[in-house]
């Protein structure tokens, strides 16, 4: 199962109209994407209805990713979290069967510590066995004993862009992508020979490609050609809607 999404479900004056005109920004944004990513758990808790809300929002097959909070990652840097991350998962845990994957952002001076992401790895999964996808930001997660922790407990690492280490690569079966925008984070578009490449990359995966790239609109944008472009590669008499090379190169 491929889901195409972005950092939350904005929809800018620009791309109004590639969207259903009636319902609420969620509910428009739902008929065309599958996925989306909540960011605002990271820096504030959602009562468990507002989440349920959001699920009765969207259809039977889109899913959410939901991230982390910063009480967790940031501040408590994963030690001794366990009131924060039950209450956590009992609020996201009214998504449903829409809660698609837990995202586990860690910020950069968090070095890998064996003992301490057991512990707490341990204890996520003795109450979520769904996806899980961490975004480690130091380079000493970027190893085979990190790597060998990560596929015990069946979390797959963020493939990144920019990337944090040239090793950053999948870890399990499943996938995350998170595209932050390259080469100005959050800022810049990604270009049609990126998006085809990642089509390739992305044909046959389990995985969730999430567009971080929000500052300018060009996550949307990204989103939906990407998305076009996956169903082209399922029905190659469509047209792309990427544009080919012109035959002089420009």
């Amino acid at each position: 199962m491929l889901r195409i999404g972005t950092a939350g479900w904005a929809i800018r004056r620009e791309h109004a109209a590639q969207f259903p005109g009636d319902g609420s920004h969620l509910t428009r944004y739902a008929a065309r994407l599958n996925a989306v990513e909540i960011n605002s758990s990271f820096y504030r808790p959602h009562r468990p209805a507002t989440y349920a809300k959001w699920a009765r929002e969207t259809p039977k097959d889109f899913a959410f990713s939901v991230k982390m909070p910063k009480a967790i990652t940031h501040e408590a840097r994963l030690k001794g979290t366990d009131d924060t991350l039950h209450r956590f998962l009992d609020e996201c845990g009214a998504l449903g069967s829409k809660l698609g994957c837990i995202l586990i952002q860690l910020p950069p001076s968090l070095k890998f510590e064996r003992g301490i992401a057991e512990t707490f790895f341990a204890d996520l999964r003795a109450s979520y066995s769904g996806n899980a996808a961490c975004e480690p930001r130091h380079a000493s997660w970027f190893t085979p004993d990190a790597d060998a922790l990560l596929i015990r407990f069946h979390i797959a690492r963020v493939v990144a862009d920019p990337a944090i280490a040239k090793t950053a690569a999948p870890t399990g079966g499943f996938q995350y992508w998170r595209l932050h925008g390259s080469p100005r984070i959050y800022y810049s578009n990604y270009e049609n020979d990126f998006l085809r490449g990642l089509a390739q990359q992305l044909t046959g995966r389990d995985a969730w490609c999430i567009f971080d790239n929000t500052a300018l609109g060009f996550a949307t944008a990204n989103a939906l050609e990407l998305t076009s472009a996956m169903t082209c590669r399922r029905n190659p008499h469509r047209a792309s809607p990427l544009r080919p090379p012109a035959e002089d190169g420009r």
